[in-house]
């Protein structure tokens, strides 16, 4: 008899529910940014400062589908979640196969989009003149890969809205070792340079997917998946569901990335010094933000399950627990990038310019970290709900009103320069945390409807 491995999130201690389920969330996170950082770390030691540039410019695109792929692979999880919720588990076979199909066309989408402007794209960004030819490689062969990216995040998403969180992390572990083996091999030792780290990210990406569909097949009749043909014909009532609730989610994940293709080239105009500086400091901030973000991965089915049973009660103590182990962690996070932030540089560049323009980043960005705790509470329950309407306006307010206009505000505006436009970035997470924090504790969503009464 097959270990169910599903899990029921509606009954149970929450605060020792959340912390063995965020654990791995958090390792597989950390592992995902350092997939992408060993491009860096690598690129920085064989290429140099103009690899490293270029390297920093072209990721930022290529996350920028990675983000969108997220917004609709979590609208997908809530689905799941809600339907596992309500009982309603015979309805995850079309929701996967919807999931699955809608996402493999956006990859596509993004792959041609991407080759197609990929000249004009560069040269918006003000990308310095040395690294240009390299951003244009890293970001064309890190476009081919776009499909096993989509396909990470889809079978991601059904375990995570399962309650697995453990598999996960192992496919992460398995990119990152063949990223890590093949960035050596293509860019140490044969000298392929910022390409070589490219091509490494794609296949990792591929060896990942792969096992992980591996995974999913062979678990078919737990998770309700048939792999049947007919599975993957997009139903239109869930296409609608996921596209409802996954296009502001994906514009919240991409506005955000988009804003920060802006605050590159307000960056860009101050020298290669700069570009790197802030390349290497947003990888830093990523690790950090993305270990804590494991809190909220695991927030969002536990509060989708039970928004599903119609518990909200207990939705809402596990918003309370997640703030206590976000605040807990940032304080932690904190004081580390205080007392080693410029040793953190150093890891990636043996730039003393960088070294040197590091501790104006720090200082600035440290004022980021009190919101991301904040959101790691509110920002799951607003997505478990499905409030895709709220998640995309506060989007627009942190990602474009507020990330790039106090960037240019702080940096062009005041004059503040390379601190000013650091402060600015740092300071626009607030204007989703502050909303969707009052929006939580107001109660005003207890009169909406559960999407698990549409499935």
């Amino acid at each position: 008899m097959k270990k169910n491995i599903t899990k029921d999130f509606t009954t149970g201690s929450i605060p020792k529910q959340m912390l063995w389920f965020t654990l791995p969330f958090m390792a597989s996170n950390a592992l995902q940014v350092l997939y992408s950082t060993i491009d860096m770390m690598i690129v920085g030691q064989y290429v140099g400062t103009a690899g490293l540039s270029a390297v920093a410019q072209s990721s930022q695109i290529v996350n920028f589908a990675t983000m969108v792929f997220l917004g609709f692979a979590n609208a997908g999880q809530v689905l799941i979640s809600q339907a596992l919720g309500a009982g309603k588990k015979d309805k995850i076979n079309n929701i996967v196969g919807t999931l699955t199909s809608l996402l493999c066309i956006i990859a596509l989408a993004f792959t041609v989009l991407f080759i197609a402007i990929k000249s004009p794209v560069l040269t918006v960004l003000n990308v310095p003149v040395e690294s240009y030819e390299m951003a244009m490689d890293y970001l064309v062969i890190c476009s081919y890969g776009l499909i096993f990216t989509a396909g990470y995040n889809m079978v991601s998403a059904v375990l995570r809205g399962m309650g697995d969180s453990s598999r996960p992390l192992l496919f992460i572990a398995i990119a990152t070792v063949v990223n890590l083996v093949l960035d050596i091999i293509f860019t140490g030792f044969w000298g392929w340079g910022v390409k070589g780290a490219a091509w490494a990210t794609v296949i990792g990406q591929a060896v990942s997917f792969l096992f992980s569909v591996w995974y999913l097949y062979k678990n078919k009749q737990t998770f309700g998946f048939s792999f049947k043909k007919e599975t993957f014909i997009i139903d239109k009532s869930y296409a609608g569901m996921i596209t409802k609730l996954g296009t502001p989610m994906a514009i919240q994940s991409g506005f955000i990335n988009l804003s920060m293709l802006f605050v590159n080239s307000i960056v860009n105009q101050v020298g290669v010094v700069a570009s790197a500086t802030f390349g290497v400091g947003v990888r830093i901030d990523d690790i950090i933000n993305k270990i804590s973000q494991g809190i909220q991965y695991a927030a969002l089915p536990m509060i989708s399950q039970n928004i599903g049973a119609g518990k909200q009660k207990r939705a809402m103590h596990t918003v309370y627990w997640a703030w206590i182990y976000s605040l807990l962690l940032t304080a932690i996070f904190m004081m580390l990038y205080i007392v080693f932030g410029k040793e953190l540089f150093m890891i990636f560049s043996d730039d003393p310019d960088v070294h040197a323009m590091s501790g104006e980043f720090i200082k600035a960005i440290l004022w980021m970290f009190p919101a991301f705790a904040l959101m790691r509470g509110s920002g799951a329950f607003i997505q478990g709900i499905g409030h895709a309407r709220m998640c995309m306006v506060l989007a627009m307010l942190d990602g474009v009103i507020l990330r790039i206009g106090l960037s240019w505000l702080f940096g062009i505006g005041f004059g503040w320069g390379f601190f000013g436009i650091v402060l600015g970035y740092a300071l626009a997470p607030y204007g989703y945390a502050i909303p969707s924090m009052v929006y939580f504790l107001s109660g005003k969503w207890k009169k909406r409807k559960s999407l698990a009464d549409e499935l």
